[in-house]
């Protein structure tokens, strides 16, 4: 599971779209919300949402990142030409958020609804079980209270019909324990059925006898794209992080791993790097990225990423290709031997023979370009059909003139990466 954040205006909407589903007339949150970046026409933008001029609003920024209010970045009880008029005098410039320094580039605004109690909610996601975390104390304090945050435990098996959420409340809740207690149930269903990884609503408010979030922060499982998609909406997207710009590359990737169930990612850490580890799976990966930084070649590493979840060979052609295509645009610096580490450990049922044919399908199209930058490979690899598929890539590598050792599961993940650096 691949967990990817969301805009708070994204998992709002979604909140609008899906939890009346749940909860029926018990919430009352109507989705007024919007967001807006440089490309924003204002005029059609009040047009389309006639609310923008009638009441009081409230704007943030909305790019993955928290404590916004400490930061001075909320605008509270403003109007509509106040509110444009802030955001056009911050939109584009450079930020500092803790020791994140980053460009603001979209916002969001909405109502500004009157409450007075504010309360705390955030789901996570776990291997034998989720947790429900509630607090009678929401807002920007909330850490630094972290005593007074009740979990709510809901296991695999029973789910949250086997849960007694409202007797699990405080006490001190009162008058809205049932309606919270409903909430949380319903929140924790949509939860589930959209594959959120995490969910905090920090605060939510009660006004009017109705459950409004004021601020949120979602992660969702991108690996449940394939069936969940349609229920996150057309306009999903899955935003760097603050402070971050995506390159091409990254992009790329990002849209081929969209394209189905399996995962690939890629990072880009430093691209004048000596070390390239083109590894199957997850865990794999951090392995092997561990190994690299433990060795003392921390600052060698050039990207962070993998491919796992039985890709097929088109998409991992399509992978190996953006790989091989920013390892080879020029030589390293000093000159050194690059390392192409094509690793994993031993695969459950990724075919290795068929990704790899798509591994050679990209090398046979980048050997010049290999060797002129000083390429060696190194393979580690078991799993399904792992034999014909050492058998192929050797071959293969041995054709077209490339350096290459092969290994298969006998020989340790952190050992290959040793000899690589090391040639």
């Amino acid at each position: 599971m691949a967990q990817r954040g969301i805009r708070e205006y994204h998992g709002k909407k979604m909140m609008a779209r899906h939890l009346p589903t749940y909860l029926g007339d018990g919430f009352g949150y109507d989705g007024k919300i919007v967001l807006v970046d440089r490309h924003t026409d204002w005029a059609q933008l009040k047009e389309e949402n006639p609310w923008l001029g009638k009441e009081p609003l409230v704007a943030k920024p909305d790019q993955l990142f928290g404590k916004r209010g400490k930061h001075g970045l909320v605008l509270v009880k403003k109007n509509f030409d106040e509110t444009k008029a802030w955001i056009k005098e911050r939109m584009g410039k450079e930020t500092k958020v803790g020791e994140i320094t980053g460009t603001l580039t979209h916002f969001l605004i909405e109502p500004c609804i009157a409450h007075d109690q504010e309360y705390y909610v955030a789901i996570k996601s776990g291997a034998e079980g989720d947790t429900i975390y509630f607090s009678l104390e929401g807002g920007i304090n909330v850490e630094e209270n972290w005593e007074k945050v009740i979990a709510i435990q809901v296991p695999v098996l029973e789910g949250i019909e086997g849960v007694d959420v409202e007797k699990a409340l405080p006490k001190d809740l009162g008058k809205n324990r049932q309606m919270v207690a409903t909430f949380l149930v319903g929140l924790y269903k949509m939860f589930a059925d959209l594959h959120f990884a995490y969910l905090e609503i920090n605060p939510f408010a009660i006004a009017d006898g109705k459950i409004i979030p004021l601020d949120l922060v979602a992660k969702l499982d991108d690996t449940a794209e394939f069936c969940a998609g349609k229920l996150w909406g057309d306009d999903i997207e899955f935003p760097a992080a603050f402070g971050r710009e995506l390159t091409p590359e990254e992009q790329k990737v990002r849209e081929l791993d969209a394209l189905s169930g399996a995962s690939l990612k890629l990072t880009l850490l430093n691209p004048d790097g000596r070390v390239w580890n083109m590894v199957a799976g997850g865990g794999a990966s951090v392995i092997f990225a561990d190994t690299v930084c433990d060795l003392g070649y921390a600052k060698e590493l050039a990207f962070y990423g993998e491919y796992s979840g039985d890709p097929s060979t088109q998409l991992t052609y399509e992978y190996a290709k953006v790989v091989m295509d920013l390892m080879t645009r020029k030589a390293h610096p000093e000159g050194k031997t690059k390392a192409l580490i094509i690793g994993g450990g031993i695969a459950n049922f990724t075919d290795v023979a068929k990704t790899f044919t798509g591994i050679i399908m990209a090398m046979k199209e980048f050997a010049g370009k290999l060797k002129k930058v000083n390429t060696r490979i190194y393979v580690r690899r078991g799993g399904p059909n792992y034999h014909e598929g050492l058998a192929n890539i050797r071959k293969a590598a041995e054709d077209l003139g490339l350096p290459i050792e092969v290994h298969g599961p006998e020989y340790h993940m952190t050992r290959i990466v040793k000899d690589a650096l090391q040639a």
